[in-house]
């Protein structure tokens, strides 16, 4: 993560993102865990499963990035001339028939049963949710047969033409917050999960409350998940913003006329 910021900034926090799944096991009993799995499950339950807008939500955008791993796309790092069978499944009719236009909603709203999902951050799956009651205690999660991760981060940076004085507390404020005892603090309650940016920190080394929170609401399963599959980096801003804009283009808008 941090070579994808091309020396213009610092990862500070860290996690592995998704594509996850999340579900209410009162109504989902057997959760999809393979693209075409999902798409059945999308005809069997019509208008219950969203996703957020990519442009506008991190799960949102995690679960678009996952596809070309998922689907076997010819380079997932290529969203214009790499993603045929995202864009194509991503049109399919069977798989959305609204799609949320903002921010993600609770999911426990209505009559909807999924939602796509990553692990940390109070509006996205991990452990703050449903310590904070945003997302009911018993929603469960699931993974997809042989998913990549595809990480998230967030940085730091310096704006261009601070003077020296000012530059000089800046990067001291930097510098400290990379520190092992500033970036124990960063489990939190599980905004971002692990957390950390640097080496070494252990969730022992949390304060007690960040400890009880993602003992308590912690899955035990992610463990292993972040062992067993691969990791792979976001895409770059450039493809990003490209595959936003053709998300937009060619499957938000379509949705929305609907």
């Amino acid at each position: 993560m941090q070579k994808l910021a091309q020396d213009q900034a610092l990862a500070v926090v860290f996690m592995p993102a998704g594509p996850l799944l999340e579900f209410n096991p009162d109504v989902v009993k057997q959760p999809p865990t393979t693209p075409a799995e999902l798409l059945a499950w999308c005809k069997a339950h019509k208008d219950r499963f969203l996703y957020a807008r990519p442009a506008n939500s991190g799960p949102g955008r995690t679960f678009l990035m996952g596809l070309p791993y998922l689907l076997g796309d010819k380079d997932p790092k290529d969203p214009i001339g790499g993603w045929d069978k995202t864009w194509a499944f991503l049109k399919d009719p069977r798989l959305l028939h609204r799609v949320l236009p903002e921010r993600d909603r609770r999911p426990d709203e209505g009559t909807r049963r999924g939602l796509a999902r990553h692990d940390g951050d109070r509006h996205r799956l991990g452990h703050q949710p449903r310590a904070l009651g945003i997302v009911p205690e018993k929603f469960q999660v699931a993974a997809f047969n042989d998913m990549t991760w595809v990480n998230d981060t967030q940085y730091m940076i310096v704006p261009k033409g601070l003077p020296p004085d000012r530059l000089a507390v800046v990067l001291d404020v930097m510098a400290f917050l990379l520190q092992p005892e500033q970036q124990a603090l960063t489990y939190d309650k599980g905004y971002f999960y692990p957390g950390p940016a640097v080496k070494g920190v252990t969730l022992a080394m949390a304060p007690k409350a960040s400890q009880d929170v993602i003992q308590k609401f912690g899955r035990p399963e992610y463990e292993q998940w972040l062992a067993k599959f691969p990791h792979q980096r976001p895409l770059e801003a450039k493809a990003m913003t490209a595959a936003f804009h053709r998300w937009d283009e060619e499957v938000g808008a379509q949705k929305t006329k609907k």
